[in-house]
């Protein structure tokens, strides 16, 4: 484009030069002045080229407008349902990072564009704009989901989740692309394969393309050497070399493939000549992980997304010995409404009450909290800071009993049922968990090495857990128990409630659990943290110091 304008202005500069009063050449010859014709001829053939090169960008403009619009319509009809798809949520992140930015350079052309630009910065502090981090935090939400669902990259891309959920639309081949960049900024070299081989697929089967050919090869091939397939990346850099003989960083990554080719055939891989284990490397495993994939961490993490899969669980003999009741007690609640009870395990022992928050309750709990939402913290062990964790996903905030006489009725119902005092409890922590929103498997109570954990509230340990669910989730956001193989599904208006503390005093390990991402949906919690102080009475200790 400004090829262009340079062009015209020169071509103007020249009649503009012929015209100065005393250089007057042209007039004096009617030789010279056909020649302007020709000049006048090469004018019109710019502006016309110049002018259909604007009518192409404000055609793709326009198209790029009714896309915006149509999605933007159908989200406005219901936007919590829309969101709820994480395919949605992430193609709305990357709309407003990556697709805003290469509208911004079309729109930056010319002074009108600039004047809206200047006006949208003018309104920044009314409205919300994603950055680089929403995007990165939004893909490996994607890919977090797709690793403990275990969802297909190409059912992904087709906008289908389990085969019966859709996105408002398919994965472009630059989408796929942008999640194999975000894979790969992250070091995660595992999913940068798997979204790049997309982006290739849907690269071939493009007629507008939506992303270079040689961009998604830069990026597959280093990371397909980095997962150990040497030969493989040396053929994709061939392939890139052949599409930009001139690209640099695959000229050298091309004889470092080489050099390490060499040397890999030089030397024995191990005692019997076998190569990596290829499914180990794939997997994102050493070879060493992969020899002790049997230790702790695993088997619990292998627990852990089978029972947010909905797998597995507890044995037919156990299930036999639970059972629903009617819980009733002395307070004036129980009383007058009993509640519904659901023995979900035993030993340790897990409850869930049903129906003992109402949506009317709910409704003002969600108001009251969410002006207050900031990113969830965890307790660091060393330190005993709270800081965010990639493993903890959601936002939350605390409510105290003198802000409604919601939060205090609720806080009440919870001492009744319990039987345990709230004067020591935390406030009602409310929480919201985000797109592939989670928290990894957790112990609620603080170990003997976390000495300082609750040294500022000074009632003790958490002696027991309250969980309210303030919403259904469509798929996904179980609470799980990895090492009992329990998972709780969240139920409008349910909660559950487990003791974290043996009546010794010890931390119960078998109360490690979790909340599963969210698949598809949104999951609103609250919680009572219960302390140790004041229940002496109420939940007595053994008078065997060994007995749990």
């Amino acid at each position: 484009m400004a090829r262009l304008w340079l062009r015209l202005l020169l071509l103007v500069g020249a009649v503009m030069v012929n015209a100065v009063p005393g250089k007057g050449e042209v007039f004096t010859a009617m030789s010279d002045m056909s020649r302007l014709l020709a000049t006048e001829g090469e004018m019109i053939r710019a502006i016309e080229t110049f002018i259909s090169a604007q009518e192409e960008k404000l055609e793709k403009l326009k198209r790029d407008l009714y896309e915006m619009e149509r999605v933007h319509d159908a989200a406005a009809q219901s936007p919590e349902a829309f969101l709820a798809n994480p395919i949605n949520a992430y193609l709305l992140v990357k709309r407003l990072t990556v697709d805003w930015a290469d509208l911004q350079n079309v729109m930056t052309d010319n002074t009108i564009g600039k004047a809206m630009l200047n006006n949208l910065t003018n309104m920044a502090e009314m409205l919300r704009w994603p950055d680089e981090e929403d995007l990165n935090g939004a893909a490996v939400a994607l890919m977090r989901l797709q690793d403990t669902y275990n969802l297909d990259t190409a059912q992904l891309a087709r906008g289908q989740i389990m085969g019966k959920i859709h996105a408002y639309r398919e994965l472009t081949a630059a989408d796929c692309f942008e999640l194999g960049r975000q894979s790969y900024n992250s070091g995660d070299h595992y999913h940068t394969m798997l979204w790049m081989n997309e982006a290739l697929k849907r690269h071939e089967m493009e007629i507008n393309k939506t992303v270079a050919y040689g961009d998604i090869l830069e990026y597959l091939a280093f990371s397909t050497y980095m997962q150990g397939n040497i030969r493989q990346a040396l053929k994709l850099t061939d392939e890139l070399l052949v599409e930009r003989p001139d690209h640099q960083r695959a000229q050298g990554n091309k004889a470092y493939y080489l050099q390490a080719l060499n040397e890999q055939q030089a030397m024995k891989m191990g005692d019997d000549g076998d190569d990596l284990d290829v499914d180990a490397v794939q997997k994102g495993y050493t070879v060493t992980e992969n020899i002790n994939a049997n230790d702790g961490w695993h088997r619990e993490r292998r627990s852990y997304e089978r029972l947010c899969r909905g797998e597995g669980g507890i044995s037919p003999e156990a299930a036999s010995k639970l059972h629903c009741y009617y819980q009733h007690g002395p307070s004036d609640f129980l009383r007058i409404g009993p509640v519904k009870t659901e023995l979900a395990h035993i030993h340790p022992t897990l409850y869930i009450y049903h129906d003992v928050l109402s949506d009317q309750e709910i409704a003002v709990i969600k108001e009251l909290a969410t002006p207050m939402f900031r990113r969830a913290t965890v307790q660091n062990y060393k330190t005993g800071e709270l800081e965010t964790a990639s493993y903890r996903i959601s936002k939350s905030s605390w409510l105290k009993a003198e802000d409604s006489e919601t939060v205090a009725r609720v806080n009440e119902r919870v001492g009744s049922i319990t039987g345990l005092t709230m004067d020591t409890a935390e406030e009602l922590q409310v929480a919201n968990y985000g797109l592939g929103g989670h928290y990894e498997p957790h112990f609620d109570f603080a170990r003997r090495e976390e000495k300082d954990a609750f040294k500022s509230l000074g009632t003790g340990n958490r002696i027991a857990t309250f969980l309210f669910y303030m919403s259904d989730v469509e798929a996904g956001g179980a609470t799980v128990f990895p090492h009992i193989n329990v998972a709780l599904w969240p139920k409008k208006g349910a909660a559950a409630f487990w003791h974290n503390l043996h009546p010794n005093g010890e931390g119960d390990v078998q109360t490690r659990h979790a909340a599963c991402p969210v698949l598809v949906g949104t999951k609103w919690v609250s919680n009572k943290w219960i302390h140790e102080q004041g229940q002496e009475f109420r939940r007595p200790c053994s008078l065997d110091p060994n007995a749990l």
